[in-house]
């Protein structure tokens, strides 16, 4: 790799039709610490940002559309890992950036990019076989960027995950000399969680939800503790009902589902994708045919909620996921 400043790149969500951010990024010294730069705490690693990224390459379609919806496409170099088609608001910004692989990023073509940051959703996307780990890069003068949602145990544990996110918006908006675009975008998230709290006053009784992401070689992954639906099925009330498993998408089988007997199944559409099972089509089949899980009052009732898989990811449209969510139950019955 070329010579490089140690930089940053913002991860923020924004609410599709909400908070305009199409201009540059704020020049604001008051962002900037005492000895000239930024210092943010990013999964174990305090990064020093002198001045905001100018060749970024985002390793995952969350991350990418994050710094589309920022308007920040001037600055990006590359990026990779599109699991579903790029969200229609951000599809003109996205047509001008290279796409350095559309499956997961390598070491190499990461190099061959010159980028001065590079920022991920996922720590698994750092590793020695994919774009290289966080103390490689490093040590080769680049700085990486990991969402805290992605990284619980090196933030207050006390934090939901959609708190953890506010905080990235937060620290990142600072690195770019954008705080008062970053604090627009978490007041206009957290009207979103709050209408979805409210919910709870009117949800009829506790029902326990399934979040089925995706089923590779017949056997589903699920939403477990911790991560994002996890945090959906709280903010109104819902049980997850895989809530004892302490891993975000852990490998579970038909049977331990039908076990759990949830009283709504959420499912992931990652049509584009393509890798089979991975259709909201396919899911419904697999459940129908099933002979154990066809016998569920969820699945016999239709009571099923449809949304995009990758917005059971953290990502720009994570809230769009909880709003479908919320209408869903609405919907169902589960809110009078």
């Amino acid at each position: 790799m070329s010579r490089r400043a140690p930089l940053s790149v913002v991860l923020t969500l924004i609410l599709a039709g909400g908070v305009g951010c199409s201009g540059p990024a704020e020049n604001s010294s008051a962002s900037r610490s005492s000895r000239g730069a930024v210092k943010v705490p990013s999964c174990g690693q305090q990064l020093s940002i002198a001045q905001p990224p100018e060749r970024v390459v985002t390793l995952d379609q969350s991350s990418t559309e994050t710094l589309l919806a920022l308007g920040l496409q001037d600055r990006m170099v590359g990026t990779a890992n599109l699991k579903t088609k790029i969200a229609p608001q951000y599809r003109a910004a996205y047509d001008k950036v290279p796409v350095l692989n559309p499956k997961i990023l390598t070491g190499e073509q990461l190099r061959a990019a010159s980028p001065d940051f590079v920022v991920s959703s996922f720590t698994d996307l750092y590793t020695k076989d994919r774009a290289g780990t966080r103390k490689e890069l490093r040590e080769l003068g680049l700085p990486s960027f990991v969402s805290a949602v992605d990284c619980p145990e090196a933030n207050d544990p006390g934090l939901t995950p959609f708190e953890r996110l506010f905080q990235d918006y937060e620290n990142l908006g600072r690195i770019f000399h954008a705080k008062d675009r970053a604090a627009a975008l978490v007041s206009e998230q957290r009207k979103v969680t709050g209408r979805a709290a409210k919910t709870r006053e009117d949800l009829v009784g506790r029902p326990s939800v399934v979040w089925v992401y995706s089923v590779f070689n017949g056997v589903p992954y699920v939403g477990g503790r911790g991560g994002m639906p996890s945090a959906m099925s709280s903010a109104i009330g819902a049980r997850n009902a895989f809530d004892d498993v302490k891993e975000e998408w852990p490998e579970v089988s038909w049977e331990e589902i039908a076990k759990r007997d949830p009283d709504v199944i959420v499912i992931g559409d990652l049509s584009e994708r393509g890798t089979p099972g991975d259709s909201a089509g396919e899911k419904r089949a697999m459940m129908r045919e099933h002979p154990v899980v066809s016998r569920l009052a969820a699945v016999r009732k239709n009571r099923i909620i449809q949304v995009p898989g990758i917005e059971m990811d953290p990502s720009v449209r994570t809230v769009h996921a909880l709003q479908r969510f919320v209408d869903g139950m609405k919907d169902l019955g589960y809110v009078r």
